[in-house]
């Protein structure tokens, strides 16, 4: 059975004992708030974990920005439906030798010539492309951001959070997401491949 937003929406409701919804046009307060933050949970939750199911490549060609060898003289700009690149390697496999790289808006910047082969999570937006576990990390996520205005109970902020917090472990159990492809606020050049201080 195809699965639609409403179902899903429907299902953040019930995580907080919330009556469904006949749509999520409707105007109502719980339709208003879920079609308010559906879209940008959605991204948030596809961004914040380099999920399996939504891991796509590309090969695309790089122009040289002319500022010289030894430094990230080539530009490569992103396939429009990227949310974040994943690490670069020379042949663009997880395991592969990494390359230097930094990400400026919706450009990649590196000292490799092209074609270059990168590998993103990509914005999937049909919920039959999901995997089951990213559906429920969703499910919680959207049942956190509603849960005190619709319900006005703190203890439904508890029970949204932990739904989460165990959607998110099942999904790491069962390798749903890549590891070592988590967000990371540690040095940000780094964490982008250009390591070219520590080579």
């Amino acid at each position: 059975m195809a699965l639609t937003e409403l179902d899903i929406a429907n299902m953040a409701l019930a995580l907080l004992d919330e009556s469904p919804i006949d749509s999520l046009d409707q105007d109502i307060k719980a339709a208003r708030m879920l079609n308010l933050h559906f879209n940008q949970t959605r991204e948030a939750e596809l961004t914040k974990y380099a999920w399996v199911f939504a891991i796509l490549r590309a090969t695309v060609t790089g122009a040289d920005t002319g500022s010289g060898d030894r430094t990230l003289n080539w530009s490569y700009e992103l396939p429009a439906d990227c949310l974040r690149p994943l690490p670069l390697t020379h042949n663009g496999e997880p395991d592969g030798v990494a390359i230097s790289w930094r990400q400026e808006a919706g450009v990649i910047y590196s000292d490799r010539a092209g074609p270059l082969i990168i590998r993103y999570v990509g914005n999937l937006t049909d919920p039959n492309d999901w995997d089951a576990l990213f559906t429920e990390v969703l499910v919680g996520a959207l049942a956190i951001k509603i849960a005190h205005p619709i319900t006005h109970k703190a203890n439904m902020i508890d029970i949204a959070r932990n739904g989460y917090d165990r959607a998110v472990d099942a999904a790491f159990a069962s390798q749903a997401v890549q590891r070592g492809a988590r967000q990371s606020t540690s040095s940000w050049a780094y964490q982008r491949g250009d390591n070219r201080a520590v080579r």
